[in-house]
């Protein structure tokens, strides 16, 4: 009588296994991945909404900092300003790894109390590397006048 080899049956076993932790495990990756995007926006919106520049600057792309680095000007007209409201819709994705988020963000000049508020059209992307999320639209444009 000839029996079965068992090697079939052992590779049939470990390549289920590998299935299930497939199955498994990449929906809980892609839930790390939005629960961090999830708290990444909370945090910069109290950031802006506390009116913490160079807190928020922190959150921008280096990438993007390096080519657009902010000048006294732009660190002096935030300071002129107070942040009032920060109203985000829900992010946007694009793929995988970059979500878009449109934020109306309401605005006080400090030193002649006019209010208003600007449209601030962001973009974050996923850095596969620090498992992070990154701004890499820059911080709000206080200068526009939507």
């Amino acid at each position: 009588m000839l029996r079965a080899s068992p090697e079939p049956r052992r590779f049939s076993t470990l390549a289920l296994t590998a299935l299930l932790l497939l199955v498994v495990v990449q929906p809980a990756l892609a839930k790390s991945r939005e629960k961090i995007l999830t708290e990444t926006l909370r945090t910069y919106a109290a950031t802006i909404r506390w009116g913490s520049i160079e807190q928020a600057e922190s959150f921008v792309d280096p990438a993007y900092r390096a080519a657009h680095p902010l000048t006294q000007l732009e660190l002096d007209r935030y300071k002129q300003v107070r942040f009032t409201n920060y109203n985000d819709t829900a992010p946007v994705p694009v793929n995988d790894d970059e979500v878009r988020q449109t934020v109306e963000i309401g605005i006080v000049n400090i030193h002649t109390q006019e209010a208003r508020s600007i449209i601030d059209r962001q973009v974050w992307k996923y850095d596969k590397k620090t498992k992070v999320w990154l701004l890499s639209s820059g911080l709000p444009d206080i200068t526009r006048h939507d």
